[in-house]
């Protein structure tokens, strides 16, 4: 399964108020693991941002005024979120402005080429009535973000990428290979002789107190066990 984890940075709240994107950062994950592979752009929105905007990404007007603009990477941005699922925190919102951006240069909007999930719904459902912004996240759940001081939407993809494992930790679907036809009694045959299984040695105390837990157990099963090779009472004498 291949995921992208994508966050942005704006000039404001709304682009309906003309506001822009100013950052697109997204990393890439396939089978629960990070590849390395990441999107990143710093852009320039040719507009300020709004002091509160400013505040919490820090980047100034005269940083991205020679970045490039956003219809120069566009398509970049479509291929790389191409048939993946997209994670985003707050997903209406990114969502929004990206497509807003888009719509402006006549291209496809997310949903056209990826499904998009929102993570911040997800977490609601998890944790009901509590505080659900990413670092309330990270404290709950253990995720190291001590280096995030302003938000960056590459930092801020790749604590969601850790966030959203921990957060779907035990979830994971165990794949396995039919090899061999039906047998009787079952639909498949699943084919285990890769599979290692763990030898314990037991001393005799051990061998005694679980051999005298069976026989407890078989003395109160009236119709006799199947793991008892010698009678267990005078009622029932049960074989192997």
């Amino acid at each position: 399964m291949r995921y992208i984890i994508l966050d942005t940075e704006t000039t404001g709240l709304d682009p309906n108020q003309g506001h822009k994107l100013v950052e697109v950062g997204a990393v890439e994950m396939i089978d629960r693991q990070l590849t390395g592979k990441h999107f990143h752009h710093y852009l320039n929105p040719e507009r300020e941002s709004d002091e509160g905007a400013l505040g919490v990404h820090g980047l100034t007007t005269e940083f991205l005024s020679d970045k490039p603009l956003f219809k120069s990477i566009a398509q970049d941005l479509l291929d790389f979120i191409d048939g993946a699922t997209v994670l985003i925190h707050n997903a209406p919102f990114d969502t929004k402005f990206i497509n807003a951006e888009l719509a402006l240069l006549n291209m496809p909007e997310m949903h056209r080429v990826c499904v998009v999930e929102d993570t911040l719904a997800m977490a609601k459902q998890m944790f009901p009535g509590k505080r659900n912004n990413l670092d309330a996240l990270c404290e709950r759940l253990g995720v190291n973000n001590a280096h995030r001081t302003l938000h960056g939407a590459l930092l801020d993809a790749e604590i969601l990428a850790e966030v959203y494992l921990a957060m779907t930790r035990g979830q994971e679907t165990l794949s396995m290979d039919i090899h061999a036809p039906a047998q009787a009694g079952s639909e498949h045959s699943i084919d285990v002789g890769g599979l290692r299984l763990a030898s314990i040695a037991l001393d005799d105390d051990d061998v005694m107190a679980h051999t005298a837990y069976l026989e407890q157990m078989a003395k109160k099963c009236k119709d006799g066990v199947v793991w008892m090779a010698g009678p267990v009472n005078e009622t029932h004498s049960p074989t192997i």
